[in-house]
């Protein structure tokens, strides 16, 4: 099994957290963003969406973060299960991890800050206020719904999940970002536990093939 990864994409880190968790064994192939190689010709005929994390799971390539997770969790259901299999934990799980990866993430990463540097001529202090209102959007409602699930050292329940794997790489990178947390105790507290953990520790970006010097 070979994943696409960029050390510093919180889309590739929620992957490689996922496959630690399921004890899957993958050989990691760095793509650098920043030297745009998910453009190169010979990539996007495997990933026609130039972006990382790829999953090449003998032959067959799915991209997308959280459909790569949802066809490990169906293709080796074996515990731990990273989307439950129904009820109300599951919308939960869902839930909080579709408020990171689709309404934060999105509006903060590499090709959107790069466009607001390059073709928006944007300067330093304009685009790290751009990165503070958008992670305090997406992290009000989420201390809220941590609130409600009772969170204290998972999203959801006692064992991580996909929600999980979504919010330490958004946390770091929040906390590279210089955004204040403090007004986010429950947020702080899952990211503190999780990034503990033997699986979270593994796939960290400094743990990285690619990860420079």
């Amino acid at each position: 099994m070979d994943l696409y990864s960029f050390y510093a994409s919180s889309t590739s880190y929620r992957v490689r957290i996922a496959l630690h968790l399921k004890g899957l064994a993958f050989n990691t192939l760095p793509v650098n963003l920043l030297a745009m190689e998910q453009q190169r010709p010979d990539y996007l005929a495997r990933n026609p969406a130039g972006a990382v994390p790829l999953l090449d799971d003998g032959g067959v390539r799915v991209s997308q973060s959280l459909a790569i997770i949802d066809y490990l969790d169906a293709k080796y259901p074996a515990e731990p299960r990273l989307i439950p299999a129904g009820g109300i934990e599951r919308a939960r799980v869902l839930e909080i991890a579709q408020l990171i990866a689709c309404d934060t993430q999105p509006l903060n990463g590499l090709r959107v800050l790069r466009y607001l540097k390059g073709d928006m001529a944007l300067d330093d202090a304009t685009r790290q206020r751009w990165y503070e209102a958008w992670i305090d959007q997406g992290f009000r409602p989420l201390e809220k719904l941590l609130g409600r699930t009772g969170a204290e050292r998972f999203c959801v329940g006692d064992a991580p999940t996909l929600a999980d794997c979504c919010l330490v790489p958004q946390v770091l990178n929040a906390q590279q970002h210089r955004c204040a947390l403090d007004a986010y105790p429950r947020v702080r507290a899952v990211y503190a536990h999780c990034a503990g953990l033997a699986a979270f520790q593994r796939a960290a970006p400094e743990q990285q093939p690619d990860f420079p010097g």
